[in-house]
């Protein structure tokens, strides 16, 4: 394999988190006065970190987000994945082949820790990913778009930028890994090929990742 390291977004791409969370986001969002359907909550906050929607929000209507607003859509959505969360399919199968291979991979997430946890465990997913391969946003200063999260990954796990893949499936993590410097695979399961444009290489069913990789 050209890479020495694989970086996968969690929401979308590992579990297929999307469409619960973007539902009861748009939900929500509606239920305190500001009016968003879904397809509003894909194209504006898919990819995103929470302080994002906060930023919107208060950008576009001059109010603040209440105070437990993380809080509150987090408890929501954890109680959703409990009864809907899937694995995106081929994914275990990628995992698999790539730790048969000695691949080193790993997340790195625009979710909290507590959501990327809740969302592996759930799914079984858990079982490919232990604590040193487990990145936040919560861990650096600015998510995606900014390359903080993908380049804090790579230098935890002692690989140069240039020699990373990244795997995301939205357009505010395409361009956070092409500001890091690294390739990456946008995966246009969910998203519209055309936002993802900036992308290394695109692709629409996890089980062709394997090959594109090598």
């Amino acid at each position: 394999m050209r890479y020495d390291l694989v970086i996968f977004d969690n929401d979308g791409v590992l579990v297929d988190s999307e469409p619960i969370s973007n539902r009861l986001l748009a939900a929500y969002l509606t239920e305190l006065g500001h009016q968003t359907s879904y397809e509003d909550a894909i194209r504006d906050y898919m990819g995103s970190a929470m302080h994002r929607i906060h930023d919107l929000v208060q950008e576009r209507t001059g109010q603040r987000l209440p105070d437990d607003f993380d809080d509150v859509f987090h408890a929501r959505v954890f109680a959703a994945f409990e009864e809907e969360l899937k694995p995106v399919a081929g994914v275990a199968e990628v995992l698999e082949q790539l730790a048969a291979d000695g691949v080193p991979y790993c997340v790195a997430s625009s979710g909290s820790h507590e959501r990327i946890r809740v969302g592996h465990r759930t799914t079984g997913l858990d079982r490919w990913f232990e604590e040193s391969r487990i990145f936040s946003s919560e861990d650096v200063g600015r998510g995606k778009p900014a390359p903080d999260l993908f380049l804090h990954a790579a230098a935890r796990m002692g690989v140069a930028p240039g020699r990373c893949a990244v795997v995301e499936d939205s357009p505010l993590g395409v361009q956070a890994a092409v500001a890091a410097g690294m390739d990456v695979y946008g995966f246009t399961a969910m998203t519209p090929v055309e936002r993802l444009r900036g992308a290394t290489q695109l692709f629409s069913d996890m089980g062709q990742l394997a090959d594109l990789l090598e």
